[in-house]
């Protein structure tokens, strides 16, 4: 250990004037320093007290620890290298007491590039100082951890406000269910004491019992009746169909009892939006029918169509969950001698499929051409499976290259399709197609066993990459088929990395984080795509470790020309920092993108600067290409 005369850089500078005014108002932040020289302790104790600080002293580490337990610390100075119990053990013993973000301890070494700085960081320390300390390079990192420190408890006090904030909420959303609920009830009721068990029997044929709502045999009844005075009436008369987007997802991840509520409550909803004259029915599942009459048209059901869009679009508070859902709306307008019962609800139908088809969340109306464009839709779905079943489906690889070696790290598998008579069919085109028939189970499953097969011809240093479907998660047997793959292509767990999108958290989160800790145990490693789209991304890192988080190529996208993009991505990596994962920007299309990302401490990039995706029969090359590659410096 140095003694004094070399443990500062410098005696006295203008950091050590006092602070001021302002300053000295604000509580003074409480530092331990632990060395075991007095000498060095003094030095540093005197100029932070200059500072402000409220500074204390232990001479060793066993007496660091036993103040610690007694009275509260701001942050701890703890070098490296002391007799007795070192400052390596030190550290292990306060973290088994204070979280890094509780207690932020930073550590005073010799060697800036020593082992020990390493270990420490792996053990929780939050930075660490080099001897001889220039004071101001310890003051600026103290400060920075001390601010960090205060800002997390200020995002915790945030946190705990908002939490009773949405029980408050919670508790008069279910109150207000169990009025409605309750006065369901006791119309049911009235209805039960006045009718005749004839009378009662003939509302149960025409009533969904869920929901309370009119079936499909009393809205064909109602639409027929309609259509006989459609001549005389003054304006035409419009059929909505809608269907709810997200449904199946709700069923499947919370149980049919949520799913049930969930109908209940959104047909509540719409039964109150409407006026007396219009009709509503619930055909079966999660598909709904409204009769509008004696309104203009186009335009009172292309209204009626987005307030019927906004109000299910936003959450529900369902047993418990913050249940959220869309809606895709399709209209049909019926004028004189036009069309038959039959024929509307098959075009409310067509147009209700090409809202869905067409992104979701939207309305469409009728035109002759969609029953065209639904055929096509079932005929990409036929040949969907026939392509699974006969090997259509291909794979390439796009590389990940890491900025400081400029090596690939490892090759993304992205899953490409080219169809005989269509030509090459977008993934944007075919994957959500295969998520709504379920066949991305079937896809996913290939498509990993396909990666490990292929990646066993690449360098052993190589990793290689799939994506996983939220589907994967709810309904396949996700741990057991990678147990598979590996075990079939004989690749090394180690060199499989898995990656997901923030749905999978999202929908039965608790079931999901079992099935990556289990995943994570076999030693592959996890991702996390498309970082920082989400509206609570940051949350998911404290759910779990991940080992990777990549930044979304809209941000790599504006990153020179969008300060909020810049403070994004740099946000995003400092995070990696903190939580010890691997960040990856990207669509990297730029070599200037690349320095950029560079200089902000991204680890790793990814896109068309580097290489395309390529089939497998092309890695060999673009790794000889890269291995040449040597971007122009800054």
């Amino acid at each position: 250990m140095s003694n004094s005369n070399t443990y500062l850089r410098e005696a006295f500078s203008p950091l050590d004037q006092p602070n001021t005014t302002d300053e000295q108002q604000e509580a003074q932040p409480r530092l331990l320093i632990v060395d075991d020289i007095s000498d060095n302790r003094s030095v540093l104790k005197r100029r932070f007290e200059r500072r402000g600080f409220d500074v204390v002293e232990a001479e060793s580490g066993l007496i660091a620890i036993d103040l610690i337990e007694k009275s509260p610390f701001d942050l701890v100075l703890l070098d490296v290298m002391m007799p007795g119990i070192d400052g390596m053990e030190t550290l292990k013993r306060i973290r088994s007491r204070k979280s890094a973000s509780a207690l932020p301890v930073i550590m005073v070494t010799a060697k800036s590039e020593s082992d020990n700085i390493v270990d420490a960081l792996e053990q929780g320390a939050n930075d660490y100082v080099t001897k001889p300390v220039d004071f101001a390079v310890a003051l600026a990192r103290v400060n920075t951890q001390l601010s960090r420190r205060r800002a997390e408890q200020q995002v915790a006090l945030a946190n705990e406000g908002l939490r009773k904030a949405n029980e408050d909420l919670e508790r008069r959303v279910e109150e207000r269910t169990r009025r409605l609920i309750d006065a369901n009830q006791r119309l049911k009721e009235e209805i039960a004491d006045r009718e005749e068990l004839q009378a009662k029997s003939q509302y149960l044929a025409y009533h969904d019992s869920l929901t309370g709502l009119g079936n499909r045999l009393l809205f064909k009844e109602q639409l027929d009746e309609a259509l006989k005075d459609v001549s005389v009436t003054p304006h035409p008369l419009a059929v909505l169909f809608l269907d709810l987007d997200g449904f199946k997802a709700v069923n499947d991840t919370l149980g049919h009892s949520v799913g049930d509520l969930l109908l209940k409550c959104i047909a509540t909803k719409l039964r109150d939006l409407l006026p007396s004259t219009d009709r509503i029915a619930r055909l079966g599942g999660d598909e709904f029918a409204i009769l509008q009459m004696s309104s203009p048209q186009p335009a009172s059901s292309t209204l009626l169509a987005e307030r019927i869009i906004d109000i299910v679009g936003q959450p529900h508070n369902i047993d418990g969950h913050d249940v959220s859902v869309g809606a895709s709306v399709g209209i049909t307008i019926a004028r004189p001698g036009e069309m038959s019962t039959e024929s509307l609800l098959k075009s409310a139908d067509l147009a209700m499929y090409s809202a869905k088809s067409e992104g979701r969340g939207t309305f469409r109306i009728f035109d002759p051409q969609m029953d065209a464009i639904v055929q096509t839709r079932r005929s990409l779905e036929r040949d969907m499976r026939t392509s699974l079943a006969q090997g259509g489906f291909e794979l390439y690889y796009q590389p990940l290259v890491n900025l400081q070696t400029k090596r690939v790290t490892a090759f993304e598998a992205l899953m490409r399709w080219h169809h005989k008579e269509r030509g090459a069919v977008p993934p944007s085109e075919f994957i959500p197609v295969a998520e709504d028939m379920g066949l991305i189970i079937q896809l996913g499953e290939w498509a990993l066993r396909r990666a490990c097969m292929e990646a066993m011809e690449w360098p052993d240093d190589i990793r290689v990459s799939v994506n996983l479907s939220s589907l994967q998660f709810a309904k396949g047997s996700l741990v057991s088929t990678v147990v598979s793959a590996l075990a079939s292509a004989g690749l090394p767990a180690t060199r499989l990395e898995l990656e997901i999108t923030e749905s999978v958290l999202l929908e039965k989160s608790d079931r999901n984080i079992a099935i990556l800790n289990q995943l994570r145990a076999l030693g592959v490693r996890i991702s996390m795509d498309d970082f920082g789209t989400g509206y609570s991304s940051i949350g998911y890192l404290r759910s779990f470790p991940f080992d990777k988080i990549k930044i979304d190529q809209s941000f790599v996208r504006d990153l020179l020309v969008d300060e909020g993009s810049l403070a994004i991505v740099r946000a995003i990596a400092g995070l990696g920092v903190s939580f010890g994962m691997t960040t990856t920007a990207e669509g990297v299309e730029t070599e200037e993108q690349m320095r950029c990302l560079n200089l902000e401490g991204c680890v790793e990039v990814q896109g068309y600067l580097y290489s395309k995706p390529v089939p497998t029969s092309e890695i060999a090359r673009v790794l000889a290409d890269l291995q040449h590659y040597s971007p122009p410096r800054s």
